[in-house]
Order: structure tokens, then sequence, then C-alpha cells
């Protein structure tokens, strides 16, 4: 009798068995639905058995196994199953997660009839191409000399022609016959970069993914990707499962945007999920971004020649004596990386002239006008008289972050969450936008009953009032989260901007990547102090990228662009590498900080956070997984629990416990090791807990 090994959605770190009489290899790979205690559910064959663990007498049969569509690749399960691994996930959470919605439900979607597919339109159909700078063909030239296994980060300036090494690369990948991925961070740039490369490819079939795709959409793009007759697949993150028999090319636009990594459920990055899948492939895979992550740019980065022996130089106080405080292959040299990526660089503009002007505000000494310098206001006001677009960039939405009463002291805080409400003033609305509670505006102060209740701060609403009543004949559109808050509602704002019937754009990161407006040529920047001295470690990164990718929107035609941003710290460095467009300086120098500080890529962490009813109950928690974890805690380093710094959200009271070791395989050891005695801890009723594996937000 033969016995069926089944992933199932459960969080429990195993699989099941089933007998199935009929089954046979073929049907690793397949959907099967399963009856498991009063109900039935869907899983995924991985595995084929002679004998189970559990009596004979105990197994129960399968309901069916699904031979409608073509059974998963065996690439696909060892992508799925390292997902498992290095996530700490159960393989049935990971398969499930892998699947669209419909196939995991075990449906199928209503099939088209497959058109007869050109594998490259001709060059007679395919508008002229546009000429390759030197740099741009260097690049082309080492992507197609690439043979097996290879990383490589296309560095290029904001506005370099990075999609046209990338559908150049593709366009060789097409005609071999072979199969591209290409990972998009954001929704809202997959219709764009759709047609761009439906354009350029008209004869292929493209298929995308998303999560905002309808189910049977998506279910059909995944089956045409099985299949393989899908030869393009454009999508974000979970994209990165899309199961391509042919795969010979990933590409990673924007490879360093936090939007990669899933921040519930299966918490993966793309990013290294698809390194990790160019490797098993043996295929070449490009990271591309103006503001490459600080691990990338590391990886990328040569690795320094080794230092003169100390007895050779007679100094023996050297720091790098014998194994000194540097040495290891994790922690590096000053200076160096580890050379594991090629580096392609595009330092010039494909288009326009030059890099735009950035200027940096000293505002600490001058009043501002709703948060805006005189020199931006002058600046707005010139490109209104020469009839060309400008864009403030406030990385905040709603009207104000909080309503307050001065005279008792109220302010608007969440009833769910250890957050502010956000005051919405254009539809009444006082907003969460961390659990999404809403209420009205209240009339008067719940406390006092004052009805002078005041806005602090600001956000794009505020800005855009301000900017209505301070430019009256300027067209002023702002796009934001609200105002774009469906896929339609964002391309009619794309489509206004690019028809010219904007003149000042308010906007928040929406805007910073992914976009060629032709007539914008100024980039005002406001509010972006506070995360100079965040306490998350990571944030100079992401204010730089944030700053450098929404500056590089301005000037990217004929017309000349600048930047202003307005700081009450001129002279800190992160602003003056962005004046001189020097990421290299900005992430070398942040480098050595991280490395002195033994903060990734120099080391290896982990997050375990818990959620209970009470702050008490989550701390206890994870106070008994650190005593559990002590005695496994070779070469690793474990840190007493903390509340987190949201520590409330949606009732829930929240709290971590941080794990870091200066090698990968020993973190990896201790985690599978600890996640038995995880499963093993007693808990309250509601309490809920999950690991975060390099974890991006704490």
């Amino acid at each position: 009798m033969n016995i069926v090994r089944v992933a199932l959605d459960l969080p429990l770190p195993r699989l099941f068995d089933y007998l199935a009489p009929d089954s046979d290899e073929s049907d690793i790979g397949r959907r099967v639905t399963v009856p498991f205690g009063k109900a039935s559910r869907t899983g995924v064959i991985v595995a084929l058995a002679a004998a189970s663990e559990h009596p004979d007498g105990k197994l129960k049969s399968v309901t069916a196994i699904l031979r409608d569509m073509p059974a998963l690749p065996a690439e696909w399960l060892a992508l799925c199953e390292f997902c498992a691994r290095y996530y700490q996930t159960p393989l049935g959470e990971v398969t499930s997660f892998a699947l669209p919605p419909m196939l995991r439900r075990g449906k199928l979607p209503r099939i088209r009839k497959p058109a007869a597919d050109a594998a490259v339109a001709p060059a007679a159909t395919v508008d002229a191409l546009p000429p390759l700078l030197p740099a741009q063909r260097a690049a082309v030239e080492s992507i197609a000399g690439i043979d097996g296994f290879h990383a490589l980060l296309l560095h290029g300036v904001t506005g370099s022609g990075k999609t046209e090494v990338y559908l150049r690369a593709i366009d060789a990948v097409l005609a071999r016959g072979g199969q591209a991925l290409m990972l998009v961070p954001e929704i809202a740039l997959t219709p764009q970069l759709e047609g761009r490369v439906a354009a350029r490819f008209p004869g292929a079939h493209i298929v995308c993914a998303n999560s905002g795709m309808a189910d049977a959409a998506r279910a059909r793009g995944f089956i045409e990707a099985l299949t393989g007759r899908a030869q393009i697949v454009l999508g974000t993150r979970l994209a990165v499962f899309m199961p391509m028999p042919r795969l010979q090319l990933i590409v990673v636009d924007e490879e360093h945007d936090a939007s990669f990594k899933q921040q519930e459920g299966l918490r993966y990055s793309a990013r290294d999920v698809a390194i990790w899948r160019a490797h098993q492939l043996n295929i070449p895979i490009v990271l591309g971004s103006a503001t490459p992550s600080l691990e990338t740019f590391h990886h990328a980065t040569p690795r320094p020649a080794p230092p003169i022996p100390p007895s050779r130089v007679g100094d023996m106080s050297s720091p790098l004596r014998g194994s000194g405080a540097l040495a290891g292959p994790d922690l590096g040299r000053p200076g160096g990386g580890t050379g594991r990526y090629q580096m392609l660089e595009l330092p010039e503009r494909a288009v326009a002239e030059a890099m735009p002007i950035v200027r940096i505000v000293d505002t600490r000494r001058e009043k501002l006008q709703e948060g805006l310098s005189a020199a931006l206001l002058a600046g707005l006001q010139q490109r209104l008289d020469r009839g060309e677009q400008s864009l403030v960039f406030l990385n905040r939405r709603g009207y104000a972050p909080v309503l307050a009463c001065p005279p008792c002291g109220w302010i608007s805080r969440c009833q769910r969450c250890a957050a502010n409400l956000v005051l919405h003033l254009a539809d009444g609305r006082l907003r969460c936008h961390h659990c999404g509670f809403e209420t009205r505006v209240p009339r008067a102060c719940p406390d006092c009953g004052n009805v002078d209740l005041l806005p602090f701060g600001r956000g794009t609403q505020r800005l855009e009032t301000m900017l209505v009543e301070r430019f009256p004949e300027a067209r002023v559109l702002r796009i934001d989260r609200d105002s774009a808050s469906t896929p339609k509602k964002w391309q009619a704002l794309l489509a206004t901007i690019h028809a010219g019937e904007a003149d000042i754009l308010v906007g928040t990161q929406m805007l910073a990547k992914g976009h060629d407006f032709p007539l914008l040529t100024l980039v005002g920047a406001v509010g972006a102090d506070a995360a100079l001295f965040a306490a998350d470690f990571r944030a100079p990164e992401r204010l730089f990228a944030q700053l450098m990718q929404v500056g590089g929107r301005s000037g990217r035609a004929a017309l000349p662009g600048e930047v202003l941003i307005q700081t009450e710290y001129p002279d800190h460095p992160l602003y003056q590498a962005l004046v001189d467009h020097d990421y290299v300086r900005f992430a070398r120098t942040q480098l050595d900080e991280r490395r002195i500080a033994g903060f990734p890529p120099f080391s290896f962490q982990a997050m375990l956070r818990a959620e209970a009813r009470t702050m008490e109950q989550a701390l206890d928690f994870l106070a008994a997984a650190r005593s559990a974890a002590v005695v496994l805690a070779a070469g690793v380093t474990l840190y007493d629990p903390v509340p987190m710094r949201l520590q409330r959200l949606m009732t829930l009271e929240r709290g971590q416990l941080l794990v870091e070791s200066l090698s990968r395989p020993a973190l990896q050891a201790f985690l599978a090791a600890w996640m038995e005695a995880l499963y093993a801890l007693k808990m309250p009723a509601g309490l809920r807990w999950h690991l975060d594996v390099d974890p991006l937000e704490f």
C-alpha cells in the first residue's frame, strides 16, 4: 500500500502520512485533498514512503490526488524546502504561501486557449532600440558572457538606463528559448514595467504576478509559468515562487527596497531567495539599484589584500596581529568586502546631460511657512513661471500626525495600539496607520470640552492645502496611499502627471522610484531630519536611499534638475554625500560603523517575537524561551527580552528577543534546535509567537 507524505498548511513542523494506493513517483509535487479531523484540507505531496511510523490501521486514505495540472517540479519543492529550513517555517505553510489562493484551495482557473506565441518578436515590429552608452554596453556584454551562476550588482545612478540593460539581457534569454523572471518592489510599478516590456517584446507571452491580482488571473499566470508558456514573468516579491522550467535569468530591480521582505507569515526576503534560486539553477542574477543595500554593496566590494604579517614589519602592537580584533571571515577588514558579487557600474544618465544639482537649505534660523523654506517656495514659483513641474516630498500622509488639546494635554491616541491617530482632515477622520482603526474628528476635547483642538506636525494633506492657498494658479496634485488607494486611481494620477496637467506634486515614497516625468525639474524634501537619530541602525541607510531616489526624479530628460533638502543639520555627512551624489562614500562610512558595532552584514540576526494580552505574558514567554536556548547557544549571543518599539498593536502587547551570531551556519544550527524547544513550551491562551530570520524592523 503506497503512502504519500503531504505538506499541509498547519503551524506544525512535520509532514502527514496518508494511504494512496494508486499513487506513483509522478505524483510527487501534485496537490492532494485529504481528510484532517472533521474537515478536508488541500496540501502538496512532497514524497512517497513504503512505511509509516504510524500503524497502517491508523492511516487515513487521501480523498483525491489532483492531476488536473502538471505536478510542481522538484526545483520548486527544493525552493520551498530551503525557505522552510532557513526561515524556520513549517514546510506546509511555505508551500501553501507559494501557491496562488485558488490553487491552494484545490480549484483550477478556466484556462485560456493558448495562442501561437513567437519566441521573440521580429526586429520590422519593434521600434528602433535606443543607443547604449559605453557603460551600458559593457554591462550588457558582461551579463551575456556569464555561464552558470553569478550574482551581478548593476549599480547605476538614477536615470542611467538600468531597465534598458535588463531588457537587452532578457532579449538574449528569449533568443535562446529560455524564460526570464523580473522582480520589482511595488505593485504600482508592475503595470508601468509591463507596458515597457510588452512594447519591447510584442510577440512574447508575459505574465504578471502580484497580490493585487484577481485569484483566477494569478492562478492562470502560475500555470502558464509552470507549463513554460510564459516567457517573461514580472512581479513583486511573491513572484520569486513562480515555477519556470526554462528559467535562465533573474533580475531584481531596486534590490535595496524593504518591500522585498515579507513582514507577516513566511517572513522571507525575495531578493535573498532569488539569489539562492539562481545558485540552485546555476544561472545569473542581476541586482539593480542606484542605492544598493549595504549587504549587497559589501558583497560586491572586492576583498582587500591580506595585511603584511606583523613579524615582517616588527609592529607587535598592531590590532591585526595574530587572530586580532578584526580577524575572521565574517568581520572582514576596513575598506573591503567579500567579493562574492560582480559590480557593474553605470555612472552617467542615459538621457539627461547631468545629474540634478543638490542644495542643502539650512532651516535653523529661518521661519518656515507651513514647513516650507523661502528657497523652496521661490523654486516652486520659478517652475510655475516656466511651465515645469515640481515635487514636494514628505513621507507622512494625512493632515497632521496628531490632534491635541493644549489646555489639558489630551492627544488623539489609538485605542488599540501604542500609537497616535493621524488627522485626516479631508474626510473628517482620525485614523491609525498601524491597525486601521478610525473615528470621527471630535468637535471638542473628550477630556475637558475645549473646542480649540490643534493639529501638530504636518502631513501631505496639510502641505497640499498650504500650497493651494500659496499658489492659487497652480494645479496641485497629492499622491499618497489615500489618493492612490486603488490601481485605477494610481494609474489615473500618473496619466495626469504625464499629460502635464499637474504643476506641483505633493507625494510620499510612492513617487520615489521607477518614474520618469520629463517636465519635473525640482524636488523639495522636507521633514527628513527625524530619521538621522532613529533607534534603528538601518534608518540612515533608508533615508539616504529615499532622498537619492526621490531626488533622482528631477531632470531626467532635456531640462536640468534641482533638489532642495531642508534640514537643521546641514553639515551632516549623509547630506553632504547626497550633495556630491556619492553613494560609495556614504556606504563605506556606514559599513565601517557597522563593522565596529558588529551589526549586519558583519553579524547575523534572528528575532523571536511574542504577542499576548499583557506585556507580562509576552515577556515571561520570551524569558522561558531564552532559558531553553542557553544550553544550545554555542557561538550565539542571546539578548534580554524587551518590549517592541510599537509595544501594543491591535490590542496585543508585543515583546521581542534578539539572537545574534558572527556565523550564519552557527546561527542556523542554533535556530533549528531552538525551534524544537519552542514548540514544546507551554504558553497562555491567546499568546502568539514567531521567528523572524534576518529581521529588517525592530
